[in-house]
């Protein structure tokens, strides 16, 4: 097998997509868009990977690292400049070298790995990704002689009445002899209406001086669809969901309507657990097995243990051990841990808290900057009070405590082990082993208060 070098076109400005942000590092399921088609070449090992960058390569820079050899591409002068940029990097090498845009992020490794081998099986000195489409209208038709062999590609405005009815199109996705491909670059000319460098016109070139032209034809059409504007990003968004919802299926998650469920391309998911619609699963998030993620939930950069129930709630860079529970209609900020069979009811936050094994906080209830210990019953309505407006402050509540409804827990304090809070205290001092803390007034009844009302005033009271 010959040495292979790919080069990665992701120097286009994007104006279609009318954003600030880099065209290919528009995100399709959580992932930038040139970061796919990186991932996937590099399950090919090539000997070296060149991008292409323009304005604002820093950012692709930062996003890529050093996965990626760079060059710059000054000015938008076309794709065959941008392919020249590479020479420095790579004229000197034997092999063959794959040329791929940037935003063309469905492209698997299987395809582009059958491109290669099929382009070094011909010994050919460029190889053209086509693909077959009852649409082909605005893509350039890859016209073959009798023999089958190719003759030459026509763009869509260059094609006459017949051409045009060609369902082969040229995926703009190509495999040259190294060499020959810097040695016929410097050959292309800029005679058109853009008066840019065009790549497929190497190919032209290397026909005409007898080298050898061939077409591999790719299974599905689909995976050479580009984004040049947000219509096309919104159908590679909906395509690629599609890919990873089926992956997971395969692996034994039940995806109840895989159409309205959302899942990023890093999410990872045991068996046996289910997913039911309109749930959204984002970044890095781990679920285990025999989970079930309810409707309505959204979880991103989570850890979500095994035999979990997540119903119509948020949550966001926790941790949830197994057994433990939350929603519906609750919050998980980041930095909060639960422990194992821990539940949290129904319209409560927490934020930057570990909760022990066990314990209960049922709801219409905030827990922030808190430890909280095993066996703990939280009641409804409980507030920790833990920010100042310039400080946050932390709180301990030990194990097998009972926090009473309607307290507020002003911190810093700390309740010890088995200690008791009644039910409407505000606490601001520290509670110990297996006291009762009760900080309110003591109730006062004011007897024939009504009679202090005017008669009027009665009257009206009572209507």
């Amino acid at each position: 097998m010959n040495d292979r070098f790919v080069i990665i076109l992701a120097a286009g400005k994007g104006t279609r997509m009318k954003s600030k942000l880099y065209k290919v590092l528009h995100p399709v399921c959580g992932k930038p868009m040139v970061d796919y088609v990186l991932t996937q070449v590099e399950a090919l090992s090539p000997e070296k990977v060149v991008t292409i960058v323009g304005e604002g390569h820093e950012q692709i820079e930062s996003v890529l690292g050093d996965r990626s050899d760079y060059a710059v591409q000054e000015e938008q002068l076309g794709t065959g400049h941008a392919v020249l940029q590479a020479e420095d990097l790579l004229k000197e090498k034997t092999g063959t070298t794959l040329v791929i845009s940037g935003d063309t992020p469905l492209f698997t490794k299987e395809t582009l790995d059958k491109l290669f081998s099929f382009h070094e099986e011909q010994k050919a000195q460029v190889t053209v990704l086509t693909a077959k489409t009852s649409e082909p209208f605005g893509y350039g038709r890859v016209i073959r002689g009798a023999d089958g062999q190719v003759d030459k590609i026509v763009e869509q405005k260059d094609t006459n009445e017949q051409e045009a009815l060609v369902e082969e199109i040229n995926t703009g996705v190509y495999c040259f002899d190294n060499q020959t491909l810097f040695q016929r670059l410097h050959e292309v000319g800029n005679n058109n209406a853009q008066s840019e460098y065009y790549l497929p016109d190497v190919v032209e070139i290397i026909k005409k001086v007898g080298g050898k032209i061939a077409a591999y034809q790719m299974d599905n059409f689909d995976e050479s669809m580009g984004v040049n504007d947000r219509v096309a990003l919104s159908r590679t968004q909906a395509m690629m969901q599609r890919r990873i919802n089926e992956q997971h299926m395969r692996n034994g998650v039940t995806i109840v309507d895989p159409t309205n469920t959302y899942i990023d391309i890093d999410v990872e998911i045991g068996s046996d657990t289910v997913v039911e619609p309109n749930t959204k699963i984002f970044g890095k998030t781990t679920i285990g097995s025999n989970c079930l993620i309810g409707s309505g939930s959204r979880i991103e950069d989570s850890q979500i243990g095994n035999n979990i129930k997540i119903i119509s709630s948020t949550i966001e860079e926790s941790k949830m051990a197994d057994g433990s529970n939350c929603g519906p209609n609750s919050h998980l900020r980041p930095a909060t841990e639960l422990g194992e069979d821990v539940h949290i009811g129904n319209f409560c936050e927490l934020k930057n808290v570990q909760v022990g094994p066990r314990t209960k906080i049922g709801h219409l209830t905030y827990v922030g900057d808190a430890t909280l210990g095993s066996d703990i019953n939280v009641g409804c309505g409980v507030v920790f009070v833990n920010f100042d407006g310039v400080q946050k402050f932390h709180s301990e509540i030990g194990s097998h405590t009972f926090i009473g409804s309607n307290s507020n827990i002003v911190s810093p304090v700390k309740v010890s082990d088995h200690a008791f809070i009644a039910a409407g205290s505000t606490i601001t001092d520290d509670v110990p082993y297996h006291a009762m803390a009760i900080a309110r007034q003591r109730q006062t009844n004011k007897e024939d208060f009504w009679q202090r009302l005017s008669v009027s005033d009665s009257e009206e009271w009572n209507k």
